[in-house]
């Protein structure tokens, strides 16, 4: 565990009782970036900073008609990526990566993706959330995914302290069982995506309501 990890506000009871509602909510905790491959979520996963993942389902259906193989980005050039992602927004960065990206997993890593969060990081464009995305969802690995809702969510229901992802990570990963890390999260998100919004939350319709001490929250 990370030693800036903070104390939670709650306890292993109503940790698992959130756990469980969710799953009541959340049946199938759907990733909803469309991919056919560890390589077709890695980059779609890139172009989902700052951007819908709907937007992102609309390009890359184009994209990788285009280039299909990390090789493919690697011979690309700026400008023609940059044509085909200008709508997920930071494009300019954002193709830059993907040809980093595919250049480090056709050279160093044999066109493969690598399955471990050490190898996942060097990627040009690839932070812990991201490698997290692939382990979890590609691999099948035990994999906390810290992103805006997440944070937003896991503060709001005293899961955490911290703005800190990789500290939200780890105090995650103490309340919940490591078989539930990848749902857990991924239903975190959604509900931060859906229901717990960051300016108008829904708590008429939260299926936490009763669970959720946030100062902020709307009465019903």
């Amino acid at each position: 565990m990370n030693a800036r990890s903070a104390r939670s506000k709650t306890s292993p009871d109503r940790t698992a009782r959130i756990a469980r509602i969710l799953v009541q909510q959340m049946p199938v905790a759907r990733m909803e970036l469309t991919h056919r491959s560890p390589w077709e979520l890695l980059v779609a996963t890139i172009l989902s900073a700052q951007c819908t993942d709907q937007r992102v389902n609309q390009v890359t259906p184009v994209l990788f008609k285009r280039f299909r193989t990390p090789r493919d980005f690697a011979a690309a050039t700026q400008a023609e990526l940059e044509a085909l992602i200008k709508s997920t927004g930071f494009y300019k960065s954002k193709a830059k990566h993907l040809i980093g990206c595919g250049r480090a997993v056709d050279e160093r890593f044999g066109g493969i993706v690598p399955q471990h969060m050490e190898e996942l990081t060097t990627i040009p464009g690839v932070g812990r959330k991201t490698a997290n995305v692939l382990l979890g969802t590609a691999f099948g690995k035990p994999a906390i995914v810290v992103d805006t809702h997440v944070k937003r969510v896991a503060n709001r229901l005293g899961l955490t302290t911290s703005d800190d992802p990789e500290t939200i990570e780890d105090d995650l990963q103490r309340q919940f069982p490591q078989s539930q890390w990848t749902d857990v999260s991924q239903r975190l998100l959604l509900h931060g995506r859906y229901v717990c919004l960051a300016r108008k939350p829904r708590c008429a319709e939260c299926c936490l309501y009763a669970e959720c001490h946030w100062k902020g929250k709307v009465p019903r």
